[in-house]
């Protein structure tokens, strides 16, 4: 249990505090059309599909690392599984999006991954992608879609999953290798996120 105060993160890690948020029943799905030349397709993904959308969605403005540190066999066992469902949105021939619904766990879906690239950020892509998310959720016999962000991830994120129906339902602290220290990302990535190296 933390204490109340301020607790030094050694040189070399990264923390970010995860918000765990839920919805237990389908809301009331908001308007959307996807802007011209963009399609909305699900994916049979590879790992070098999976690792590239991944990188340029999540790697080069947030943090997202966790996939990239798993190993051939790990992800490709998540990506095979016939309970793990990913789609993208497609501008002019060019995935640029990530959904990945997970439904490993009886009675639940987890939004696993959501995401888009800079290139459909602020086109009305993203509403249209969760709209679908949501729906394909609750198509299933769940009692819950759950999702957690953190605060390396987009600042715009935790907001969005609120207004798209989901409610907090709590947080931790979560300490971690910093992926650019150990060489899993670039120096450049996520310039938002200090890096402190031992």
């Amino acid at each position: 249990m933390l204490t109340d105060g301020l607790h030094a993160i050694p040189p070399g890690k990264v923390a970010m505090i995860v918000t765990y948020l839920e919805m237990t029943s389908k809301p009331e799905i908001k308007q959307s059309t996807l802007p011209e030349g963009v399609a909305f397709r699900q994916v049979d993904a590879g790992l070098d599909w999976y690792r590239d959308i991944f990188r340029r969605v999540g790697s080069l403005d947030w943090l997202w690392y966790g996939r990239l540190t798993q190993s051939d066999a790990d992800l490709l066992q998540i990506l095979n599984d016939p309970k793990v469902e990913i789609f993208t949105l497609s501008r002019d021939g060019q995935d640029e999006a990530l959904l990945e619904l997970d439904f490993r766990q009886d009675g639940a879906c987890e939004l696993a991954y959501f995401g888009l690239t800079s290139n459909l950020i602020g086109t009305g892509s993203g509403r249209h992608l969760m709209n679908e998310a949501i729906r394909r959720a609750w198509e299933r016999p769940v009692s819950r879609f759950h999702v957690h962000t953190c605060t390396i991830d987009s600042p715009q994120a935790l907001s969005f999953y609120r207004r798209s129906g989901f409610t907090p339902i709590r947080q931790a602290v979560e300490i971690d290798d910093d992926p650019r220290v150990i060489g899993v990302l670039p120096n450049t990535a996520a310039p938002n996120v200090p890096s402190f190296r031992p």
